[in-house]
């Protein structure tokens, strides 16, 4: 199950945000390194977590989770606009149709992460094609960019790779159309809609 989570539906979800909020921290800090902010010792939150951020979050049967991603609407700050607008050769996209994905990541250990991360991007199609989300953009550094490629979506590079902070990095645009969506599930053997959107629909 694909769990999407807006800034009204928080309290609701303030475990499953917390859990994320430290798994995020176990993966990009302590396995990865990142030099981002880490408050009370447990929880990456950075700038960009803010009531403009929607959450995905791919969970087991019993709720358990098995990864995320952050999506962050191009009209506002961005990842991208504002950390690493040097990765786009033609300007940072921008526009209401325009998302940034970022944060997605996957639990170490878990029995299939591609699979998890087809389901994530399959969750993030549907929630693009429900709101008129025509592109998402993303910033990945290399060695996880095949891991990227091989979900199977239509990208493009939005310029060269470049060092930041001893590691080399890339912008990506992915465009998302209704094939897009058709070509996920077929890879990912789905046969329908993976989004949950729990707190909306039961309002």
């Amino acid at each position: 199950m694909i769990q999407l989570i807006e800034a009204a539906d928080r309290a609701a979800f303030e475990s499953q945000l917390a859990e994320m909020y430290r798994e995020r921290k176990r993966v990009f800090v302590d396995r990865l390194g990142w030099e981002v902010p880490v408050v009370a010792g447990e929880f990456e939150i950075d700038q960009f977590d803010t009531d403009r951020a929607v959450y995905v979050l791919a969970l087991d049967p019993s709720g358990a989770q098995l990864g995320s991603a952050r999506l962050l609407p191009s009209t506002g700050p961005t990842l991208l606009s504002e950390v690493f607008p040097h990765l786009c050769e033609r300007g940072v996209p921008r526009g209401g149709d325009v998302w940034e994905i970022t944060r997605m990541c996957t639990h170490p250990g878990i029995a299939d992460a591609k699979l998890v991360r087809q389901k994530l991007m399959v969750g993030m199609v549907e929630f693009a094609l429900l709101n008129g989300i025509r592109r998402f953009t993303l910033v990945s550094h290399i060695p996880y960019l095949s891991a990227l490629l091989a979900i199977g979506w239509d990208c493009e590079p939005l310029g060269l790779p470049q060092e930041h902070a001893g590691q080399m990095v890339g912008a990506l645009v992915v465009n998302v159309t209704p094939d897009t969506l058709s070509l996920l599930r077929m890879r990912a053997n789905l046969r329908g809609p993976v989004l949950r959107w729990e707190v909306r629909d039961a309002a």
